[in-house]
């Protein structure tokens, strides 16, 4: 099958490179060193789902109309990335790959003739030098779409992908991307920080951010009338009750959620895109629910800090010490 990956940064290379192993025929888009190392090299895959080099077409946009595209840039770029690619998109089916809450309507209002699904990635990937990326916690990728019941289609999707990478078709595929929104909250403190999220998990005072930074999240969903998706043991009624008991109880979620990520130092999307000067996701991540918290009417200070302060370290390029993050963020 012929597949297009839109974006070939820590999670499009990481698929893009997996779909070639499996026989795939596939082409990218990239730009800059990128580029250059892709058309030079292949891409270099390693890390916990094995080592592959994959021989893939590489081009700023895309050259062929693809039976299959999955868009897998940063939020803030998908737009801009899909209209740019809209020959060779629209009337195929597409599907968006993509952190916070906008990424597949953003798809289907600029393609109005494709057939538009969700995916949530949720393994871990790092992309911290031209052409390689390294998985550092495998975990299955979520497809659906809408708030309904998964589709022929979708199951249909699942299992082409299923052959290259871990899938699982959900339901409440809006749903399941609140829930992702919330497990995106521990990218922040790594990125303020300049430490893994496992390191800042550790640390009492920036958990207790951290955790109250969920808890905002999900007072916001609730307020927003979502229902959560069941995703890696996280679902509705367990989140609800996370955002009611008290906070230090609470942090058991995030050392779960640093469990999972197992020993290889995880350093989150956020600060992976610090470290190489480029702009972060943080206002789609925690500023998502600084957003649709002030649609509800919920106040969300610990999120709004926190996007105020990956910001200040975009633009000083000084990372803070956990004291001083402790010090500025207020739990109340």
């Amino acid at each position: 099958m012929r597949i297009a990956v839109v974006g070939a940064g820590a999670v499009g290379g990481t698929m893009a490179a997996l779909l070639d192993r499996a026989g795939h025929d596939v082409e990218v888009t990239a730009r800059g060193e990128q580029l250059d190392a892709v058309r030079a090299g292949g891409l270099v895959l390693d890390g916990g789902w094995g080592s592959h080099t994959a021989p893939v077409t590489a081009s700023p946009r895309l050259t062929e109309r693809p039976d299959l595209a999955l868009v897998a840039t940063k939020a803030m770029d998908a737009e801009a990335a899909i209209r740019e690619n809209a020959r060779a998109l629209d009337g195929t089916t597409v599907i968006v790959v993509q952190n916070g809450l906008r990424g597949v309507d953003v798809a289907r209002a600029a393609l109005p003739a494709a057939q538009t699904v969700g995916m949530l990635a949720m393994f871990a990937a790092s992309y911290l030098s031209p052409g390689h990326v390294t998985v550092t916690t495998p975990a299955p990728s979520y497809l659906g779409g809408g708030t309904g019941p998964v589709t022929e289609r979708v199951r249909e999707l699942g299992g082409i992908l299923r052959e290259a990478f871990p899938v699982v078709e959900l339901p409440n595929f809006v749903g399941a991307q609140w829930t992702k929104l919330l497990v995106n909250h521990v990218n922040a403190m790594p990125a303020i920080t300049g430490l893994s999220a496992q390191q800042t998990i550790a640390h009492p005072g920036l958990r207790a951010i951290v955790t109250q930074s969920m808890r905002e999240a999900v007072r916001v969903g609730e307020a927003r009338g979502i229902r959560f998706g069941s995703m890696q043991g996280l679902g509705d009624a367990r989140l609800r009750l996370f955002a009611r008991l008290p906070r230090a109880i609470g942090g058991v979620l995030p050392r779960l959620m640093a469990a999972r990520m197992g020993a290889t130092p995880n350093p989150g999307s956020t600060l992976q895109s610090i470290r190489r000067g480029k702009p972060t996701e943080i206002d789609y991540l925690n500023g998502a629910v600084v957003s649709e918290g002030e649609l509800a009417g919920v106040a969300t200070p610990v999120s709004r800090e926190l996007v105020a302060l990956v910001h200040e370290v975009e633009r000083t390029g000084r990372f803070l010490p956990p004291d001083e993050v402790v010090r500025r963020v207020p739990l109340g």
